[in-house]
């Protein structure tokens, strides 16, 4: 009697990893459910709503300024320039926290920006901004155009980025509710 042979079958399929959902909390005292983090997320990816960045001065004050900013590959990357009391408070203290109103959802997003100097990121940035309508392009380690917002200071403009450690995220629209997430960056 032939036996037969069992053979397992591979895939030859590059798969990406997946990326580790965040932890939550729920903070909703009125018993709606957490938020899902695939709600804010859309949101987010969406690509609307005004940000607006909070740093602190050296003594300690805070400091508040509407900026344009792109969340791409689950990072937040913005522009200053040097001069700017933003990027002079980054330089000092890089934790700072993000705001933004989107469709059905506010978030507050903490973390700490790092300055982006790298050319192919600086080009990706610069892609992705122009596609919006900011026609930015790459000089040496900064980003450079014909203008930006008053509040971006002059050019050229250091490129930021700031992955998330914590978000909260309370809806505006139903279903209602209130959440934090954490998020795992040691891998």
């Amino acid at each position: 009697m032939k036996t037969k042979a069992t053979v397992k079958k591979t895939s030859l399929k590059a798969t990406a990893p997946k990326a580790k959902e965040p932890t939550h909390k729920n903070l909703d005292i009125y018993g709606a459910e957490p938020i899902p983090w695939s709600r804010a997320l859309k949101q987010l990816e969406a690509g609307s709503g005004t940000f607006w960045l909070a740093t602190a001065t050296p003594d300690g004050r805070p400091h508040v300024a509407g900026t344009g900013a792109l969340w791409v590959d689950g990072k937040i990357y913005f522009v200053s320039g040097s001069g700017t009391r933003k990027s002079r408070n980054l330089a000092a203290n890089p934790r700072c926290v993000f705001s933004v109103s989107l469709k059905g959802i506010d978030l507050v997003l903490e973390g700490t920006a790092i300055r982006v100097a790298d050319r192919p990121t600086l080009l990706r940035l610069a892609k992705r901004y122009a596609a919006q309508g900011w026609p930015v392009s790459v000089s040496g380690t900064a980003l450079t155009a014909e203008y930006s917002a008053p509040s971006a200071g002059p050019a050229p403009w250091n490129l930021y980025v700031l992955r998330p450690s914590t978000v909260f995220g309370v809806a505006t629209a139903d279903p209602s509710g209130a959440t934090r997430w954490r998020f795992d960056r040691t891998g």
